[in-house]
Order: C-alpha cells, then structure tokens, then sequence
C-alpha cells in the first residue's frame, strides 16, 4: 500500500475534505509531510532532487545494450545514494536502500549501506525496519563488527507487540546469528516458541533450528519447548516443529535417544494426513499436505535406524503410505520415494522391503526421466540390503541402458554389475557387451574393467571367459586397463593345448580383421594379446589339426581359414609398417615374430622374418632398434641357441587366488580378499617381469641358463634385471648363505646369482612374528586398520578399509609417510571402490635400520554421494616389538 506522503501531488487538506486522510497517522508521519511541504516551497539549489524509483532503475539497467552502459548507470546512481547519506536524508533512505539492495544482487559493492540498515531497523514504521532487515541479511554477515550494533535492535524487536516485527527479528536472527549473537538471544527465541500466537512460534523454531546449526551446545535449552510443538493443530507449526527435531536428532545421538518416544506421536500425525478428507488449506493435486508428510517420514527414518522396537511401530504405517498414495502426480511420487528411503533404512520386515523395491520398479517405467533417475539411483544405494528383490527388475534395468539419457545409462550401467551373479552373467554379459559398443568414450573404460572383473569372478567354465575376454578387446578397443592384456595372457598360458589352440586361431581372425580394416589403431590390447599368443602357439595355428578344432563360440559359428606361413608374416609386416600403432605394441609384434621363427617351419618364412628383424636395428626409437640388433644376433653369432631362447613359455601363474576359490564364496563383494587380482605379491612381480613380459631379454636367458655359453651379452642382461629389480622386497630375509663364487661373465656363475634371487624362501628362515591388528582410523562408518607382521628390519603392513556406509565409496585414495629414518614401499591397492560392507587392502613395507617405533601419518580421501572427504590420523600403538 502507498503511504501518501510518497505522492508529490498530496496536499494537507482537513479530513472532510481529503479522502485519502489515514487517521493511524502519527507524529513521526506527520513530521515528514511538514517537511515534504517545506522542501517542495524551497529554492532548488538547496533541495535534493527526488531520487529514481526503483522500477525505473531496473527498467534502465535492462535497457543498456553493453556491459559498460550498465556499469555507467550504476556508477551513477551509486554515486547519488552516497550523497544521499551524506547528507542524513531520512525521506528517501528506504527507497534508497532499496535500490541498492538490488545493485548487490547484480554483483556490484554496496557495503556502504551497513549503516543506514542499522537506522532503518531503529526506525518505528514496519516498511522501514521491512527493508533494513532485508538489507541486513544481505550485507551483513557475522566477521563484520556492525553485528554488535544490531544484537540490541533485535533484542527490542523480539519483545515488540507486532508480530510482524517479531517475525522480521527472528528470520533475521536466524540468517546472520553469530554465536555470541546466538547465545545472548537464544533464551528470547525459547521463549517465543512458547507463544500462544502460532505466526510467532513456527518462525521461533525455524529461528532456534539455525541457532542449533550454528551452536549445537545450546540444544538443551530448546528441548522442553520442542516437544510440546508436536501437539500443535497449525500445520505450519507441526513442520517447523519436526524440521527442528530432525535437525537435533541428526547431530546428538542422547537427544535421538529422548526423541524416540515421539514416534507414536508421529504415527499418529501421519495417519490423520492420509486418512484426512479434502482439506483446501493443505491440499496440493489431492494430496493433504504433502510437505509436512515428507518431514515426518525423513524423522521416522531417523529415529528408526537401528532400532528393532521403532521400527515395529511405523512398520504399518510406513505400508499404508506406500499403498494409498497416488502417483499419478508427481507430488505423491515424492512421497513414495521418501517411504522407501525409510522402509530401506531401518529395521523393516522383508514383506515391506519387497514392495519398496517394487515402487522404485515402477518409477522405472515412468516417463519422467528425473523419477527413472532417481529409482536407479536408490536401487543402487539397496540393493545389498535385498539384492533378490531387485534382481526381479532386471530386465528393466537392462533396458535403461537403452535410454537417450546419459547419467540414466551410467545408473542403469552400475546397477547392472552390482546384480550380476554367476546364475545371470550370460544375459547380463550380452546385454552389457551391446551397451559398451555405443557407450561414451569416458564410460568405456569403467565399464570394460567391470566386465573383466565379473568375468573373471563369475565364469561358468575357461572357454567362456576366454570368449568373453576377446569380446571384450574387440568392442572396448583401447579404452581397456592396461592389466587386462597382462590377465589374459596368464590365461591363456594356463590354458589346456586344445584352448592355446583355439585362442590362437579366435585372436588371429580377430587380428587379421584389424590389420585389413585398417582399425587395428583403435584395438592395440587385441593387438598386444593376438601377438603374445601367436608367437607361443604359431604352430598350432598353421598346422593342419587346427582345422580340426571347434570354432563354436557364445554367439554360434565362426569360420576359420587355416592361413599360411607367409601370409601370417606379410599381416605382422603390415602391422609393424603402420605408423599408427605404439612402440609398446610394436615390441609386442617384432618378439614374437621372433619367436614365429622358431615355430615356423619354411626356410622362406624364416628368411622374411629375419630381413623385418634386421631393419629394426637401424629404426629411430631406441628401444625398437636394441631390440633389433638383439634379436639379429641370435641369427648370427647365437644361432645354435635361438631354438631355446624361444621356446614355448611355461604356464604362468595367477597373480592371486585362482578363480575357483572365488567362485566358492557366492555372493561375495569383487573388492573382497578373496577377488583381489590386482594385488602385486613377490612372486607375480616375478612373473610379470620374467614371464609376461614379451620384450625382456630376461625371458631367453632365464629359461635356459645352462645352454648360454660365456659372453658380455649374458652378464649384461643379468646385471639389467638385477638393476630392475634393486631396491624391491622380493622375499623374507633369509640367513646367510655361504659365500658365493666369484662373480665372472660366465652364465653359470650369474645363474646362482639370479637363482638365489628368485628362489621361495628355504626352512632356516626366521619364523616371523604372528599377525597383530591396530586399529588406525574409525570416523563416519570407516574403519582402517593395519594387519601387522615384524620380523627383523622390514615389518609388513596390510591395510585394510571397511564401510558400513550406506553408499560406496568411490574414488577411494590411502596415503601414508613415515620419519625420514624409515623406507617405506607401498603397493598398488585392491580397488578403488569401497562398497558397503566391503573391503580395499593395500600391502605396506616399512624397513627400520635403527629399530626405533614406528610412527606413521595417514590419510584417507574418497567420494560418497558426490561430496569429497578427507580424512588424516596419526598411529603409533604398534607393537614395541616390531623390528626384534
């Protein structure tokens, strides 16, 4: 409403004559119309110029056309208001903070007004104290010292018989509280909750939950007014009044505790809203409500987490919301995703667990993208808390990775993996094989690795994982980890002969393809794989009883041409030719051509091969050409030792458990102990080193150490893998042995050496310490600790991360450091994910030359639910005798 001294036309006419006259004038008002009067009669060079109203300065700031124009406009009006409170101009100051209230939200400084807020909020008229709290809240936040001025202003507010000005005093308070503004009103604010004038109490408990956010040690003193707000009829008191409650019960576990009695109350409130009749007050698309409904589910979720006796009570409640809501609209969708976060969060019955899961099915067939989002998303957070519930909507599931949406198919992807089983692995492997073609190239690579780890966990049989493996490098191309072409050659080598043989043949077809197609860029692990496994079985795969092998594979008949020796040169040619390809994969195809020299059986075909070799020793990379002049040597001067060099290696080993152990566990997490492939151990180092890695001279000379005779070329490669592997904790100390001949270039001679290095442990080794637990961090449903075994100067450490999250735990990142007298060696983790009730470990070696106690400093960072955490620690209780 206008007041009528803002007119410029209004004349002072007696009241008969003016109907406009308000008689609820008071001095103040009439004070201001005298001086109106005065400076309208006033020469100009004396009087201010009426200021802009507000509507025209926004009118002239949408009107400039540049960033300049508006800045000027600003400048200028900006520069009238200083004048303005320069000059104590209290006629226009409400219109003039106004005005610069709304500079500050275009992002301009206006920090100039703190002060005139202040007066505004002194003033008595409700219009001026309206404006100076709004500017208050904007301008003003607790580290500015004006917050003393304003803590008596409030204070007189808070007692003023308006309700209105009560009700500014309290949001104000609420929004820039300080806590020793806080704690000098708080005993106002209690006091306000108990006012009979509902206006008054809902804004005094939205006011004490703010003071609670920002001082939580004075909860106690809300807690006997608090609980009397649930009796309330206003429904606008009731949701201020569970708001608070939640708030408490979330931060102070004794206050949950008090709390749980109300749970009959909230029942109550509940039922009355559901069974209640039209009500036109609350009533939003039919629903009573719904925003106080959603309140008090959020609180019965609360207060029956982990409570058997809680839970029991709303349990029929909770089925009667989940059943008599409409979903129609979206308002009672909301309702219904806030009943199953609360049937899936405390201790429900299996009955009602089952029709919450069934709502989030059907949120699936919405057409809502948001609502399908979210059901996939909170599928994703239960699904270990009932996962034979969800497995009933798998196929919808799996038709979700069909949607246009791309965070749809990312959830859809997710949920997927965790439903994957060994009874349902085929379909769901198909399915996710057609989704990773068309994946994003940012969803390719956690969506391959997933696929390597499930088939890898849940293989019904070796020639199926082999298919799937393949697959797998066809359509992830180079998006697969770099650990996967180690795996499945490990495999392959353990692989019965009928497999090497048929693995050969599936990757040649695979790689012939490529190398006509001219993609084999895109698939360089295929590539890498296809190489490695022709090389060892090239005889197999051009010898005539490989016609005689099955090619059936998942997806029915592949033919197979037998190809010739030739022709399997000229595509390793093409491939070495291309430009395109890494040195990686080009090492990978120039050994095993070298290797393909022993396995063919044409003079031709070796001829070929040994003119390709010969050109590497001249190539610009010096790694392609070392490996040239290398291998043409074993055409020259070592040509009597070339059969053995390159001979089929023997069957690798499994870098940790073999994958029937895991098929045993069922159900069990992939980042459990038992499914850690990834674990690096001493001896799968070795392996690694040794055995898969197709370009290490190491190969030739450790497979047959015997047969080499003295030369420089020997030694050298055995002081290159002792170089490679210096510094590295392969095995347990052992005792010493007595010394050694003198170290010669003979190979024998650097054999015992190399044998002692790689040798198991023997029996005079000291026995080490038994396994000891130390508990490291426990913060947020974290738990780290270390499984700890000394034994003279080198301890280890397996850490070990479990969750009792709701959600994973994503991203997940362990770092340690120790004092400067220690050397500590940390290996690579078992994942990267910690699922609930899951587990990651990582192997530590701390050597201690000093044997001094051991320190260490950890920290702990990962994601949960979007938001980073960081957490750090400080351990030393480990044992005093660590290092004895």
């Amino acid at each position: 409403m206008a007041y009528p001294m803002y007119e410029v036309d209004w004349s002072v006419l007696p009241p008969e004559q003016n109907r406009r006259f308000n008689p609820a004038f008071n001095i103040a008002t009439i004070k201001q119309v005298v001086n109106e009067a005065i400076e309208r009669v006033a020469p100009v060079s004396v009087r201010m110029p009426t200021p802009t109203r507000l509507r025209d300065l926004i009118r002239q700031i949408r009107a400039a056309r540049t960033a300049a124009e508006e800045r000027s406009v600003v400048n200028k009006e900006c520069a009238y208001i200083r004048s303005t409170f320069r000059e104590e101009d209290s006629v226009w100051r409400c219109r003039n903070i106004a005005k610069l209230l709304y500079i500050h939200m275009l992002g301009y400084p206006a920090h100039f007004g703190q002060l005139e807020c202040l007066k505004l909020i002194a003033s008595p008229r409700f219009t001026d104290k309206r404006v100076g709290y709004l500017g208050a809240m904007l301008l003003l936040d607790e580290r500015q010292d004006v917050h003393l001025l304003i803590t008596n202003c409030l204070k007189n507010d808070l007692n003023s018989n308006t309700q209105f000005v009560v009700g500014l005093a309290l949001c104000t308070l609420g929004a820039i509280a300080s806590p020793e503004m806080a704690r000098d009103l708080a005993s106002e604010v209690e006091r306000l909750i108990k006012s009979p004038n509902a206006y008054i109490k809902k804004k005094a408990a939205l006011c004490a939950f703010r003071i609670i956010r920002r001082v939580p040690d004075l909860m106690e003193m809300f807690l006997p007014a608090t609980r009397s707000l649930l009796t309330e009829k206003n429904h606008g008191v009731l949701i201020t009044g569970v708001t608070l409650i939640t708030e408490m019960c979330e931060n102070s576990p004794d206050t949950l505790n008090h709390f749980k009695k109300i749970v009959p109350n909230l029942v109550r409130i509940l039922k009355n809203l559901i069974l209640a009749g039209y009500s036109p007050e609350h009533d939003v698309s039919g629903i009573s409500d719904p925003f106080l409904q959603v309140k008090i589910l959020r609180l019965l979720r609360i207060l029956g987490k982990n409570d058997a006796e809680a839970s029991e009570a709303m349990n029929d409640i909770l089925a009667q919301v989940a059943t008599n809501t409409e979903t129609s609209k979206n308002v009672g969708n909301t309702i219904l995703y806030e009943t199953v976060l609360s049937i899936m969060d405390i201790k429900s019955e299996s009955s009602l667990r089952v029709l919450a899961i069934n709502i989030l099915g059907r949120f699936l067939l919405n057409n809502d993208k948001n609502i399908r989002y979210v059901a996939l998303n909170t599928l994703l957070r239960t699904v270990h808390v009932d996962t034979s519930a969800v497995q009933r909507h798998r196929t919808t599931i799996l038709e979700c990775l069909k949607d246009p949406d791309v965070s749809i198919r990312r959830r859809a992807m997710e949920l997927s993996f965790a439903l994957m089983n060994s009874q349902n692995i085929r379909g769901m492997m198909k399915e996710l094989l057609v989704f990773l073609e068309r994946a994003e190239a940012e969803c390719r690579a956690h969506c391959s690795s997933a696929m390597v780890l499930a088939a890898e966990r849940y293989a019904p049989s070796s020639k199926w994982h082999l298919d799937t493996l393949f697959r797998l490098l066809l359509k992830a191309g180079n998006y697969l980890r770099d650990d996967t072409v180690s795996s499945t050659i490990q495999i392959i080598s353990a692989a019965p002969a009928e497999r090497q043989a048929y693995a050969s043949m599936r990757l040649w077809t695979s790689l012939e393809r490529s190398a006509v197609s001219g993609d084999a860029t895109e698939k360089q692990p295929l590539v890498q794989v296809a190489a490695w496994t022709i090389g060892e079985y090239g005889d197999l795969l051009v010898s005539e009883a490989s016609s005689a092998i099955s090619m059936v594979d998942e997806d029915g008949f592949d033919e197979f041409t037998r190809p010739s020796e030739e022709y399997v040169i000229d595509i390793y040619q093409k491939l070495l030719w291309s430009t395109q390809l890494s040195i990686t994969t080009k090492e990978y195809l120039l050994l095993s051509l070298a290797k393909l020299s022993t396995r063919f059986t044409t003079r031709p075909s070796q001829d070929k091969i040994r003119v390709i070799i010969d050109t590497f020793g001249s190539h610009i990379h010096i790694e392609l050409q070392q490996r040239g002049v290398e291998l043409s040597q074993l055409y020259r001067q070592y040509a009597h030792l070339r059969p053995a060099l390159l001979e089929r290696m023997p069957a690798m080993e499994a870098p940790a458990g073999d994958r029937e152990d895991s098929d045993a566990e069922g159900d069990a997490p992939a980042d459990s102990p038992q499914h850690r492939a990834d674990r690096p151990q001493p001896d799968a180092l070795l392996d690694l080193i040794i055995g898969s890695e197709p370009l290490s001279n190491g190969d030739a000379e450790h497979d047959t150490p015997a047969a080499a005779p003295p030369s420089d070329n020997n030694n050298t490669t055995t002081n290159d893998i002792l170089d490679l592997l210096s510094g590295l904790d392969l095995s347990s100390p052992s005792v010493p042995a007595p010394a050694p001949a003198p170290l010669t270039s003979s190979a024998p001679s650097a054999n015992l050496l190399l044998e002692g290095l790689f040798s198991s442990p023997t029996t005079t080794q000291p026995v080490s310490q038994p396994e000891t637990t130390v508990t490291a961090l426990e913060r947020n449903g974290l738990l780290v600790e270390f499984l700890v075994c000394g034994g003279g100067d080198t301890a280890t450490l397996t850490m070990r991360a479990v969750s009792t999250a709701r959600s994973a735990l994503t991203d997940f990142l362990f770092q340690a450091a120790v004092p400067r007298t220690f050397r500590l060696d940390m290996m690579s983790p078992s994942g990267t994910v910690l699922t609930p009730q899951g587990e990651i470990t990582q192997v530590l070696k701390v050597t201690n030359p000093s044997r001094t106690p051991l320190r260490l400093r950890i920290r702990v960072s990962y994601n949960i639910e979007g938001s980073p955490v960081l957490e750090q620690a400080e351990v030393n209780n480990f044992p005093p005798d660590l290092f004895n």
